[in-house]
């Protein structure tokens, strides 16, 4: 993976990307750093028995919802879902897609923070799938408002596929704190632990 950190910031004006410090000073905490254990969260990780126990301990981790965390391997060009459920089966995505988000974390292996991300270019199909238990009375958000993205590469740099936390929301205030540059960096942490997952790399 590279070294250098790629963050596109995406405050609240549109066309407006902040530099690091900028976004740093802009951002309000999201997470309680102190309790985020990464030697811990890949112990968990290893031991899940399947992408959809991965997300979810990804998701306590971040403090999101299990459907605010989506999981990516890269098979043959092609970037597919193993997590969320509903979305396995709604296609792929290329990764020379110059509108998804995903693919262009997969090319330049660098990893991406919007905190505006309904300005931002993006493909939006599949947050017209609504993730399974909400159809009740109480409707959940669907539209991403906030999200970061970031690579899975193995020892060998070879990418394995990409891993994407995000907020939702009916509006950019409901999608609850910006992420922060240290959310950011936490995430590519966490990608790191997902490498050597079995089912990032293997058939299950």
């Amino acid at each position: 993976m590279a070294t250098t950190i790629g963050v596109l910031a995406f405050m609240e004006h549109k066309n407006h990307t902040p530099d690091k410090g900028q976004s740093a000073a802009a951002a309000a905490p999201a997470l309680d750093h102190q309790r985020f254990d990464v030697k811990a969260l890949e112990g968990r990780l290893l031991r899940a028995s399947g992408p959809a126990q991965c997300c979810a301990e990804l998701a306590k981790a971040f403090g999101v919802r299990d459907n605010e965390v989506a999981l990516l391997r890269l098979e043959h060009g092609l970037l597919r879902f193993l997590f969320p459920a509903e979305l396995t089966a709604a296609g792929s995505i290329p990764i020379s897609s110059s509108s998804a988000v995903a693919a262009h974390t997969a090319v330049t292996r660098k990893v991406e923070l919007f905190n505006n991300f309904t300005i931002v270019k993006h493909a939006n199909i599949f947050e017209t799938i609504k993730p399974s238990g909400e159809n009740g009375e109480q409707p959940q958000p669907a539209t991403i408002h906030k999200l970061m993205s970031a690579p899975v590469v193995d020892k060998a740099e070879k990418v394995l596929g990409v891993i994407q936390i995000c907020h939702k929301g009916f509006d950019l205030p409901s999608a609850g704190p910006d992420f922060t540059l240290d959310d950011l960096q936490n995430l590519e942490l966490a990608a790191k632990a997902l490498a050597p997952v079995k089912f990032m790399c293997e058939n299950f």
